[in-house]
């Protein structure tokens, strides 16, 4: 069975092998370290105890929330790990009063490009060369809308 859960000191090494497979530039061992220090929202999801993906996530100025990293196992996707981390993240992102959540795709990641659509986020505009391979990033954002 999969459970969401905080992430923990314990978890450091596996969520950045996760990351490093899935990704082509990864942030640091030390910058997740960093980034938990900070007080960022860091999940994990993990089944029978073996961590399959994490999410970080912060309030990045007052009205602004911001997906920083999502990484899910490849032997794992397609067990709504993903969206279970992303659905929780603006769960707890919208308890703040943002507006909007932002995050960053590598232009030809057309999975997760596709992934988020699917949650309803928008297209802000492209960053070319923004990652370290000359890759653009699209930028992306969830407008959050208030009832009552």
């Amino acid at each position: 069975m999969m459970i969401i859960r905080e992430f923990t000191p314990a978890d450091l090494k596996r969520v950045f092998e996760i990351e490093n497979m899935s990704f082509n530039q990864s942030y640091g061992i030390d910058m997740f370290k960093s980034l938990y220090d900070m007080g960022t929202g860091f999940l994990v999801a993990e089944i029978d105890g073996y961590v399959i993906g994490s999410i970080i996530f912060w309030r990045k100025y007052e009205n602004q929330g911001q997906i920083i990293s999502r990484a899910v196992e490849k032997n794992y996707r397609r067990l709504k790990a993903g969206t279970r981390l992303l659905s929780k993240a603006i769960q707890v992102l919208m308890m703040f009063d943002i507006a909007n959540i932002y995050l960053e795709v590598n232009e030809n990641n057309t999975g997760a490009y596709e992934f988020y659509k699917g949650f309803n986020f928008r297209v802000d505009r492209l960053v070319p060369n923004y990652y370290q391979n000359h890759d653009g990033a699209i930028v992306m954002y969830l407008p959050i809308i208030r009832s009552g």
